[in-house]
């Protein structure tokens, strides 16, 4: 679906929850981490922008889970 590698989500999410992308747990459920609607929209714009122009919220809403997003864009190793 995209360019973007797994390694620029994992940072990119991070950057936006203000902590380390080490820290971040593949599977524990980013809302419970503090990611609300208004930042995951900025992540949506964001990989648009970055080659997954069919990206949508609901997308990534339905399961906010750094695992699933990175299979949902097809983000490489």
């Amino acid at each position: 679906m995209s360019g973007l590698t797994a390694e620029r989500v994992r940072h990119d999410v991070a950057e936006l929850l203000g902590c380390d992308p080490a820290e971040l747990d593949a599977d524990e459920d980013l809302f419970d981490r503090g990611l609300d609607s208004v930042r995951l929209m900025a992540l949506v714009e964001r990989w648009r922008a970055g080659g997954a122009p069919e990206l949508e919220f609901p997308d990534l809403a339905e399961e906010p889970v750094l695992r699933h997003w990175t299979t949902l864009l097809g983000a490489t190793p």
